[in-house]
């Protein structure tokens, strides 16, 4: 993970930055409509309406099962790619039931920031299969997953959002990789990025796309130099 938030000092760095990420990927929502796949928010993107207030439990059920059957389909057959990227799907739908996630926030808490664990360790063994064509719905929900909301990772962000913009190429979707790009410290990935949610953005619109954009560009700049300053605690060996 690009931030070890053992260093003194670093956490409270992150979580700024983290804020500022936010608060950017807030304004490219509002500007930009980004995210456009799960745009209807978090119980839209995973198939949930979100009226049916008395479906809940139901629902947790079904989805514990769907869980179960997936995790057992990959420990029979660990090279089941789709059985991986269905127990992905599965678990992240889990980690937004009930007391997981809290609407009024947006933010997924400790206990679905746990759920979320388990969706980056599946995630993690379908990618590893090589899938010739990623799901990019999936990719979706994984680039919350990866966000400030959730585990706040940005180089995995990275890594579903380049995805979903190869699948779905827009100035939205470029603008996103960019964005995650940049505070993962992947350079060279968020300026080609860049030039591309440049390109496929309305004339009139590029100003304010190219200063949101050099915005999430400092953060990246000011969390790499964080990064690579602070002092790592060492250990000795027994």
């Amino acid at each position: 993970m690009l931030f070890d938030l053992r260093g003194r000092g670093r956490r409270r760095t992150v979580q700024v930055i983290y804020i500022g990420l936010a608060v950017l990927m807030v304004g490219g929502l509002l500007l930009f409509g980004i995210g456009g796949a799960v745009s209807g928010g978090l119980l839209d993107a995973i198939g949930i309406s979100s009226g049916d207030g008395g479906s809940n439990g139901g629902a947790s059920d079904a989805f514990t099962k769907r869980e179960q059957a997936y995790a057992k389909q990959v420990k029979l057959n660990p090279q089941n790619a789709t059985a991986w990227a269905e127990l992905s799907r599965v678990r992240y739908q889990i980690a937004g039931q009930g007391d997981n996630y809290d609407q009024n926030t947006g933010q997924f808490t400790a206990k679905g920031q746990a759920q979320l664990a388990t969706v980056a360790a599946a995630w993690t063994s379908y990618l590893a299969l090589n899938p010739p064509k990623p799901d990019a719905n999936l990719a979706s929900l994984m680039v919350q997953a990866f966000g400030p909301a959730g585990l706040n990772n940005p180089a995995q962000a990275t890594t579903a959002a380049e995805i979903v913009a190869d699948a779905r190429p827009s100035a939205n979707t470029f603008y996103q990789l960019a964005v995650f790009a940049y505070a993962a410290g992947q350079t060279r990935k968020a300026e080609l990025a860049r030039e591309k949610a440049i390109e496929l953005t309305p004339v009139d619109q590029r100003a304010a796309l190219i200063k949101r954009l050099d915005e999430a560009k400092t953060q990246g700049v000011q969390a790499s130099a964080s990064a690579g300053t602070a002092t790592v605690p060492t250990t000795t060996g027994g």
